[in-house]
């Protein structure tokens, strides 16, 4: 443990230079004497650093000193892919591996290349989570993350629109997307995806995973979400839209507001509103999605689903007739 704080504490010194005793206590979560202790460490085995008491003070390296002492554990290595992503791989239990891998990296570079890469973590920063989402409760993504890696299949068990299931799975990849995880794995003999979040219990099992040949998470996924989301917009709509209806539409369905835009014609008999085809879900659903746009949408066609607003309507203005 304290060899790792004082391989970090060389590397801190490397890329930032002098920095205050109280500074590396914090950041280590030590007190300032074993910062000094450490320091002590350090120069007996040679590293030339040291401590400069007082205001301006401060714990630097010898100027032009360099460790090359960056090699990867086997846990660093496997978080480099995430090194810029900590929320996701504090997810999978990662976080500090891939802290300390992201460290090692930057230690690696020269040392304008390793300013620049600071340069620019220090100014840009990920938040794949929408507005108003909030991060879901992942306690098995670690544990699902250990037998993805190390190919053992799990017994789950599902929470499924249609009620909880037992499965057992073949994990074949986990997916970040929009802010939630996602799990692949095959099940009757076929890839499939399944949230992480509905997962309610996990065991891990001693039968191995026996990949597809062939099989690619970065290209099946892509034509995955095609597919599912070609099964959603299975219904065609025409609809009436106020500019207010586009601003609210843009802000609650991009994919819709693009589909809007782009077969949007002006609607006869009401200036300022335009009239588009919409790809929906099922009646049923598509209502509810569209009663979020309140009056500032019309349904033109196909009448199921204007007969599906107007019901869905009328169940609202009962509920709050009193």
């Amino acid at each position: 443990m304290r060899s790792s704080r004082l391989l970090a504490l060389t590397m801190h010194l490397q890329l930032r230079g002098r920095i205050p005793a109280a500074v590396l206590a914090r950041e280590f979560e030590v007190s300032v004497r074993t910062v000094y202790r450490d320091v002590d460490a350090l120069s007996a085995a040679g590293v030339p650093v040291y401590a400069e008491r007082g205001r301006g003070g401060g714990i630097a390296l010898l100027a032009g000193w360099r460790t090359r002492l960056t090699g990867l554990t086997a846990d660093e290595a496997r978080s480099v892919p995430l090194a810029g992503l900590l929320d996701a791989a504090q997810d999978l239990g990662l976080g500090q591996q891939a802290a300390a891998a992201q460290l090692k990296l930057l230690s690696s570079l020269p040392a304008d290349a390793a300013a620049n890469a600071r340069h620019i973590a220090e100014r840009f920063h990920l938040d794949p989570v929408p507005w108003y989402h909030r991060s879901e409760a992942l306690d098995h993504l670690p544990t699902l993350a250990a037998a993805l890696w190390q190919d053992r299949r799990v017994l789950v068990r599902y929470a499924a629109w249609d009620g909880e299931h037992d499965r057992e799975l073949a994990p074949l990849g986990l997916v970040l997307k929009g802010g939630l995880w996602y799990l692949v794995a095959a099940s009757a003999g076929r890839p499939r995806t399944f949230r992480v979040s509905s997962i309610l219990r996990l065991l891990v099992l001693d039968a191995p995973v026996h990949r597809p040949a062939g099989f690619s998470l970065s290209a099946w996924w892509p034509h995955s979400v095609a597919q599912f989301e070609a099964r959603l917009g299975a219904g065609r709509a025409t609809v009436r839209l106020s500019d207010e209806g586009l601003r609210i539409l843009r802000a609650v369905s991009p994919m819709l507001a693009e589909q809007a835009m782009a077969t949007q014609r002006p609607a006869v008999g009401r200036p300022g509103w335009v009239e588009a085809e919409l790809m929906l879900e099922a009646p049923a659903q598509a209502a509810r999605q569209l009663l979020r746009l309140g009056t500032d949408l019309e349904v033109c066609a196909p009448d199921e689903l204007r007969r599906a607003v107007a019901d869905e309507a009328a169940r609202v203005a009962a509920l709050y007739g009193d």
